[in-house]
């Protein structure tokens, strides 16, 4: 344990880049075909150099630039900003054309007093306080689509890192899948010589060999679901399926040190699906306010001009028309009543989100709490113990004094405990990045990267 966690991901000291070049003189100065040697093993120290991790940091970059539901959401957002200047607008005029003729027979304008050609021109008022109150509803939408495009991205950002995290955790079971088929090997060995010597059964062999094979098939069951995590990323991030993804970082460990308490007050107070619920409750508020202005009649004001000719002359006229809301009962209070059952639905769903909102915090915080208490027991003291127990146990089964079904029981409790510890890092990471989404602080600097 303590060796892989002392990797630095193929980054070497300066320390061991010294000790290579002196042993590349050496081998330069001993040996006819040291130029060839020489070429060959820079070539593999180069490929490792250039195998570099891949990084968290750019992954959210990208992901916040280029996520296609996040695009989505800005451009929703951006949308509502057009609709407030339209519900403040006064309706479109109205502008009419006309020609009134007297008789039937020929056309008589000019010749008859009625004979005109007439033109008006009007427009609506609404009742003063109604176009104040529809640009507030517009702006409260606006600004719910505003806090729903932050609630993307913190959604997007904690999908991508618990991705991330999957798939380091595929690499990393791979690595302890390789590692263990050589202890596998180990036993399979001290199983052919027990039964080369005829101390041992052949069966010993079989079961040595049978139990590395169930190790190769699971390998590969795990290549498959870490190319179906890279889909996955790639789609979160805005690429295409098939785009190339390197291995990702070790990530570092870090207790952490939030309290429950503060985490949902900054939750309560930043959380965007909260935000959201609140300017849905003061639209609804604005409605009712708006429902009970349709009580009152608008006005629309027409201008109106008749063209009479030379003989006679010209007329205009300026009329006022009020709409009366005779059917109040049936329409305006109807619609006050809907929007007060608006105004109770939008209330009840703010209280269910500060609920959820509660309690995922709690669930994810409970988590974390408990992935590093159990990090601490493997790490200190299960793996150490149980990787003494297993050479203690291989030991004596070389000699004789144990058998093989032993062996294998001690290898299987290697494998899960040592994939247990790093599937609660995993699900550590994972779960400090939805605290991070459900408190609304997009944890996207530097200190997100794993180097």
């Amino acid at each position: 344990m303590k060796e892989e966690q002392g990797k630095t991901g193929g980054q070497d000291s300066s320390a061991g880049v010294t000790q290579r070049y002196m042993l590349f003189r050496r081998i330069t100065a001993s040996s006819p075909f040291s130029f060839i040697l020489l070429a060959g093993l820079l070539l593999l120290y180069a490929k490792g150099v250039v195998a570099e991790p891949l990084a968290l940091q750019p992954l959210l970059d990208e992901a916040l630039k280029n996520s296609p539901e996040i695009k989505a959401a800005e451009s929703r957002a951006a949308a509502s900003q057009f609709r407030i200047p339209q519900a403040k607008s006064l309706p479109d005029p109205m502008v009419m054309f006309g020609y009134q003729n007297e008789g039937t027979n020929k056309i008589t304008f000019n010749e008859m007093q009625d004979s005109q050609f007439m033109f008006s021109a009007s427009q609506m008022f609404p009742f003063p306080g109604k176009r104040e109150l529809k640009g507030e509803m517009a702006a409260r939408d606006a600004e719910s689509q505003t806090a729903s495009y932050r609630a993307a991205q913190l959604k997007t950002v904690a999908r991508v890192k618990e991705l991330y995290y999957d798939l380091f955790l595929s690499y990393k079971n791979l690595d302890l899948i390789k590692d263990r088929v050589a202890l596998f090997s180990r036993l399979e060995d001290a199983a052919l010589a027990r039964y080369s010597s005829g101390t041992g059964m052949q069966q010993d062999v079989l079961m040595a060999q049978t139990e590395k094979y169930m190790l190769l098939e699971k390998e590969e069951m795990l290549r498959q679901k870490l190319q179906s995590t890279e889909a996955m990323l790639n789609a979160v991030v805005g690429r295409d399926a098939t785009a190339p993804l390197g291995r990702p970082g070790e990530p570092g460990y870090t207790p952490f040190g939030r309290e429950m308490s503060e985490l949902l007050t900054v939750a309560f107070d930043r959380s965007p699906e909260i935000k959201t619920r609140e300017k849905m409750v003061a639209a609804a508020e604005v409605k009712i306010r708006m429902a009970k202005k349709e009580y009152y009649p608008d006005f629309t004001l027409t201008g109106n001009y008749g063209l009479r000719g030379r003989e006679f002359p010209d007329m205009w006229s300026f009329t006022t028309a009020i709409n009366i809301p005779l059917y109040y009962k049936t329409k305006q209070k109807q619609a006050v009543h809907e929007a007060e059952a608006s105004l109770m639905e939008t209330r009840n769903e703010l209280e269910a989100a500060k609920l959820m909102l509660s309690s995922g915090i709690r669930d994810n915080y409970s988590m974390v709490k408990a992935a590093e208490r159990l990090m601490e027991l493997y790490q200190n003291g299960l793996i150490p113990k149980t990787y003494q127990d297993f050479e203690a146990v291989l030991a004596g089964y070389t000699t004789g004094k144990s058998d093989a079904l032993t062996v294998i029981s001690r290898l299987r409790a290697i494998i899960e405990i040592e994939n247990s510890y790093w599937v609660q890092m995993a699900e550590k990471e994972k779960a400090k990045a939805r605290i991070e989404a459900l408190t609304g602080t997009l944890d996207t600097g530097p200190g997100a990267s794993t180097k």
